[in-house]
This record gives structure tokens, C-alpha cells and sequence, in this order.
């Protein structure tokens, strides 16, 4: 039972380190490009703070989401690969993870996913292992976000037709950047204007002309979805830019808006960021909820009493043993979540997965060879790398968090 969630780097701030854990638990958290950019950015800080930027990282990496986190691929990669033919998933629950190796063992074949760079890098920072070089990424990341040529884009807005000014809402606005990505006339110079907005590199432009032609130029959003997506968030940004509904004295606003290039990926997206509170209904579909940051935190911490009121002993058997599902009595927001995303829930039985399975030990040793199988030459791949037989993917998961015991109390290590 999967709920992917999108959330920023102000809902994880706000929460307390146990309150972090029952989000990891309860959800599937994304790890978004931006949300690293974001916390990246904290190293750069220096005077004037409570904290320096190295303290607000190290608690940052604290409450990273270890259990269940899911990190997404660039959306910049995602766009080239659907403009040049591929197809993305936007149901909300499908994530486009980076890296992955297909293996085969035992007679199975599938996708093994190493702990990703992030998850790395978060692992070191609470481990105060700050590196030069994350620095310069950060400041790198940054500028790729922040450096569009707004004269070359105001140019083409122009040849558009396009008058942001005449816009009185966000509504107005995310309506005007919707009617420009489905529109058909001048059909070169959308393309042109979205190959720039999304940050398509130049070397790229030719191939993807020449794809699109084979289909007989189709609007943007017929053509690649999750691009026209894209499309239509910056599109959005610079129109309310310019009809000054969005604020340009806040450059934070350009990292912020950055958050819903990743909307097609989550059925939840969390955030105590106002912006994001104003805008993002104008994105989500009809199967996505929003939720204010403030509100599922106190829902959070509404769980978090009520677990601690098990006997200790109950409690060292691990999260995993005794709440792999909200409580089914009161009246709790995660469980009403829940509700409406794992529709069904309340009627499985409750039960422990690793001392109710009593062939644990048969399929961890099948595990264990499926992960660690050597990877197949591209000749050897004879099946779907998106719809594989089985996909495994390993993380490096804390075994007690804040309060909580993640893993049972009395786990051993492996020995190798």
C-alpha cells in the first residue's frame, strides 16, 4: 500500500524527529531535486541565523524519510526522454526512480535500485561529512533553477501574443499558460518557447523537431504530457510575474514554483510554504489532495501520543510490528487519508511481515540473491525494464529514530 507524497523542505523542518517518523511510516515520501537543492542551500548560509547553515542541514538529515523515501528523476531528463518518444507516468502512482540495474536470478528477473546519491548524502550530513564539492553543487543546482533568459522568453511571449499585465488572477493566469501549451497555431514557435522554458540543452532541439514532425506537429500537450506540464508551470510563473500576483522581490518564490514540476507523481503533496498553499490546487487533478503543512503535522503528532501509549515491550518490536497501518478507532487524520487514497484498508487483517510470513527465511534468501546478482548486458535483457517480474530496492534504514524503534530492539546486524 503506497502513498507517494510530495513534500518541501518547510513541512520537514517543522516537524518534531518523532513526528518525522510516523510520515515515513504512513507515507511514501519523493524525494524531489528541489527539495535537495533547498536543503543544499542551507550550507551556504553564514551570519544572522540561529544555527548555522551546517546545524540546520545535520537536523534536516535527522528527519529524512529512510524507510519509504523514493527519489525522482530530474524533470529536465524526464521532458528530453518523453520529447524524444519515451513515456512518463502522470497517475500519481508510478515514480520514475533514478539509476537501477536489471538483474536475473532464481529464474526472476528485475530491476535492483541502489541506496540513490541522496539518501548517501543525507546519511553523511547527520553524520556532520560536509563536503567542498556539495557546496559548489548547491550553488551549481541553484543557477540552473534561477538562470532563464527572461528577454529571449519576454520576446517570445510577445510573437505569442501574450500579455501577462492583462491577467487580474492565478486563475487567470494558469488558464492563459494552459490555453498557449494546447494550442496549435504557430505551432514552431510554441515548441521553441518550450524547449527554453523547460531548459532543453540546444544540442537536443533538432531531434526532437524532427520527432514531433512524424506526428504531424500535435499541441504540446497531446504530444508530451508531463513536458506540457512542465510547460505550463513556468509558464504560469512568469505570467503571474508579470501581472505582479506573484511577488518578484522574493527570489525563493523561483525554487518554490520549481516543487510542481513533480506534482504528477504524488497522490499528496504537503508543504507549509504559502505559496504553495495558493497555488497548487490550480495543478493538482482530481485524484491529489494538498495539505497544509501545519494540519498534517498536528496529525502526526496526534499518532505519535497515541502509539506511545503501548507497553514498552510492544514498542521494541519495531514500528513495522504494531502500526504498519493507522489506528482503526477514533477519529484520526492519517487514517482518514488513508481512507482516501488506500480505499479498503480497514478490511485486511493486521499483521507483522516479517513473523507472520513462515517462509521469511526462504524468500530473504531469494532476496539476498536477487540483489545481489551481477547486472545484465544489454544483450541479456530480454523483458520490460518498466514492468519487470519483481523490483527491489535497497535502503539504508536507521534502526532507532528520535523516540522509535524503526527495526526491532533485539535485531542483529548481518555478519558477513
Amino acid at each position: 500500500m503506497v502513498i507517494f507524497t510530495l513534500f518541501d523542505k518547510s513541512f520537514l523542518q517543522s516537524l518534531s524527529l518523532d513526528e518525522s517518523v510516523w510520515f515515513d511510516n504512513y507515507f511514501n515520501p519523493i524525494i524531489c531535486p528541489i527539495f535537495y537543492v533547498e536543503t543544499l542551500a542551507d550550507l551556504g548560509k553564514s551570519g544572522g541565523h540561529k544555527r548555522t547553515g551546517e546545524e540546520e542541514v545535520r537536523i534536516i538529515a535527522a528527519k529524512f524519510p529512510d524507510m519509504s523515501c523514493t527519489p525522482v528523476v530530474h524533470h529536465r531528463t524526464l521532458c528530453i526522454s518523453e520529447l524524444l518518444g519515451e513515456r512518463i507516468p502522470m497517475s500519481g502512482d508510478q515514480v520514475v526512480r533514478p539509476g537501477g540495474r536489471p538483474v536475473r536470478a532464481s529464474g526472476t528477473s528485475g530491476v535492483v535500485f541502489e541506496k540513490g546519491y541522496e539518501a548517501d548524502a543525507f546519511t553523511k550530513w547527520h553524520n556532520e561529512q560536509f563536503h567542498e564539492i556539495e557546496r559548489k553543487f548547491g550553488r551549481v543546482w541553484r543557477n540552473m533553477i534561477s538562470n532563464l533568459d527572461l528577454q529571449a522568453v519576454g520576446a517570445q511571449f510577445r510573437k505569442l501574443g501574450i500579455d501577462g499585465k492583462t491577467c487580474k488572477s492565478l486563475h487567470e493566469a494558469k488558464v492563459l499558460a494552459d490555453r498557449i501549451v494546447s494550442g496549435r497555431d504557430r505551432a514552431s514557435d510554441r515548441m521553441s518557447l518550450a524547449l527554453r522554458m523547460i531548459g532543453v540543452d540546444q544540442v537536443y532541439h533538432e531531434a526532437i523537431h524532427r520527432k514531433w514532425a512524424l506526428h504531424n506537429y500535435p499541441a504540446i500537450s497531446e504530444y508530451a504530457p508531463y513536458s506540457a506540464h512542465v510547460f505550463s508551470v513556468e509558464l504560469f510563473f512568469q505570467i503571474a510575474l508579470a501581472a505582479n500576483l506573484i511577488s518578484s522581490d522574493r527570489p525563493s518564490n523561483r525554487m518554490d514554483v520549481a516543487y510542481f514540476w513533480y506534482l504528477p507523481f504524488c497522490k499528496v503533496f504537503v508543504s507549509s510554504d504559502k505559496l504553495h498553499r495558493k497555488c497548487a490546487s490550480l495543478f493538482l487533478r482530481g485524484y491529489q489532495d494538498f495539505f497544509w503543512g501545519p494540519d498534517l503535522k498536528a496529525g502526526l503528532r496526534e499518532i505519535d501520543a497515541h502509539f506511545r501509549e503501548y507497553p514498552t515491550d510492544v514498542k521494541n518490536k519495531g514500528i513495522m510490528s504494531f502500526a504498519n497501518c493507522p489506528p482503526r478507532d477514533g477519529d484520526f487524520l492519517i487514517a482518514r487519508i488513508w481512507d482516501r487514497h488506500l480505499p479498503g484498508w480497514r478490511a485486511q487483517p493486521t499483521t507483522n511481515p516479517v513473523e507472520d510470513n513462515p517462509k521469511h527465511d526462504d524468500l530473504l534468501s531469494h532476496l539476498t540473491q536477487f540483489t545481489e546478482a551481477s547486472i545484465l548486458g544489454s544483450d541479456e535483457v530480454n523483458f520490460d525494464i518498466r514492468n519487470p517480474d519483481a523490483m527491489a530496492i535497497r535502503r539504508m534504514v536507521r534502526k532507532k529514530k528520535g523516540s522509535w524503534w524503526q527495526l526491532p530492539k533485539d535485531l542483529k546486524p548481518k555478519r558477513q
